[in-house]
C-alpha cells in the first residue's frame, strides 16, 4: 500500500509569523475572558479562557519546536530535535486533561447553588473569543497539512469557536430569562469536550515517545515487501519507529541466500528503494546474514528468540514465569 507524505510548505518565516499573531491574539484574549469571568461571575466564561489558554500553550510549543527543530544533529542530540514538539504536546494534553475534570468538579458545585452571572459581560466576551478564534483558525489552515501539531491547533480552535457560541447563547439566556443554571451546565459540556479532545490525541505522542511504529504502516505489508526482493530468504528482528512526525525509520536483520550473499549491496539498494517508494521509509538500517549462519527462532518483531514447546513446557511444570 502507497502512503502519501507529501505536504503543502508554506515559507518558514510567514509561518511563524502566523504562529506568532495567533499566540498573541489567544493571549489577550485569555486574559480578558478571565479578567470578565471573575467580574461577571461566569465560570462558562472563564473555562472558555483556560481552553483559549491551552490553545495558546500549544502554539507556543508549535512556535517553539518550529525553530528548535531546525537545529541540525549534534553529539549530544544525534536524532536531532524534532521530538521536542512531541514531548511538549504530551505535556500540553495531560494540562488539558488536568484542567477538564477540575471544570467538571467546579461546575457541578455551582449547579448546587448558581451565582449571579452577568449577562452582557458573557455575551460581548463570548463575541469577541468567536472572532478570534475564527481569526486563528483562518491562520493555521493553510499550515495544518504538513504538520498534526498545526493540525491539532486548527481543530482545537474550531472547538473553541463552538464553545464561544455556547458561551454566547448562554448568556443571552441569563439575560432573558436568569436562567443562572445554563452558565456551570456550559461549563461542563465544555469541560467534557476538552476531556475528549486530550484523551483521543493523547496517544499519538505516547505512541512516538514509546517508539510504537507509525500507525499508517502496516508492519505485515512492510515484512512482506522486504521477503519478495530477490536474494532474502528472510527477515527478523524488524523494529519500525518515528525519528520524528514525518520521519519513519526501520532496522532489522535480512537473511540472505547463498546467491544473495553475493549480491549484498544490490538487494540493500533494492530493499531501500522498496522501502521508500512504498512506505515512505527513509531512514533504514539493515544487517544481513547468510542463510547457513542465520539466527534460529528469531521473533519477527522486536529483539529475542522464541522459545520452542519443550522450553515453554518445562518452565510451566517448575512454576517458571
Amino acid at each position: 500500500m502507497p502512503h502519501d507524505h507529501g505536504h503543502a510548505h508554506i515559507d518558514p518565516e510567514s509561518g511563524d509569523r502566523r504562529v506568532s499573531i495567533a499566540i498573541w491574539a489567544n493571549g489577550l484574549l485569555t486574559v480578558a475572558q478571565i479578567i470578565g469571568g471573575i467580574l461577571s461571575g461566569s465560570l462558562a466564561l472563564i473555562a472558555d479562557a483556560l481552553h483559549n489558554f491551552s490553545d495558546m500553550a500549544s502554539l507556543v510549543i508549535a512556535f517553539a519546536a518550529r525553530k528548535i527543530s531546525r537545529r541540525p544533529a549534534d553529539e549530544r542530540m544525534t536524532f536531532g530535535y524534532g521530538r521536542i514538539e512531541i514531548v511538549a504536546a504530551l505535556i500540553n494534553y495531560t494540562t488539558l486533561i488536568l484542567i477538564g475534570f477540575y471544570l467538571i468538579y467546579e461546575g457541578g458545585m455551582r449547579m448546587i447553588d448558581p451565582p449571579e452571572v452577568a449577562g452582557w459581560t458573557v455575551v460581548i466576551l463570548g463575541g469577541i473569543a468567536l472572532f478570534i478564534d475564527t481569526l486563528t483558525a483562518m491562520l493555521t489552515y493553510s499550515m495544518m497539512k504538513g504538520s498534526v501539531n498545526i493540525r491539532a491547533l486548527f481543530l482545537h480552535n474550531l472547538s473553541d469557536a463552538a464553545a464561544s457560541v455556547a458561551v454566547v447563547f448562554g448568556g443571552s439566556l441569563i439575560i432573558l430569562y436568569d436562567m443562572r443554571w445554563v452558565d456551570p451546565a456550559i461549563t461542563i459540556g465544555i469541560a467534557l469536550y476538552i476531556l475528549y479532545l486530550a484523551f483521543t490525541e493523547i496517544g499519538g505522542p505516547i505512541r512516538t515517545l514509546m517508539l510504537g511504529s507509525p500507525p499508517e504502516i502496516d508492519g505485515d505489508e512492510v515484512v512482506e515487501a522486504m521477503r519478495g526482493v530477490d536474494g532474502v530468504a528472510d527477515v527478523h528482528h524488524i523494529h519500525l519507529w518515528q525519528m520524528q512526525e514525518h520521519e519513519p525509520a526501520l532496522d532489522c536483520h535480512v537473511v540472505l541466500t547463498a546467491d544473495g550473499w553475493d549480491q549484498v549491496e544490490k538487494i540493500k539498494r533494492a530493499i531501500k528503494d522498496r522501502l521508500k517508494e512504498k512506505f515512505s521509509i527513509g531512514h533504514s538500517s539493515l544487517e544481513f546474514e547468510h542463510q547457513d549462519r542465520a539466527h534460529e527462532n528469531a521473533n519477527l518483531f522486536g529483539h529475542g528468540q522464541l522459545e520452542d514447546e519443550d522450553e515453554i513446557h518445562a518452565r510451566r511444570d517448575t512454576g517458571g514465569s
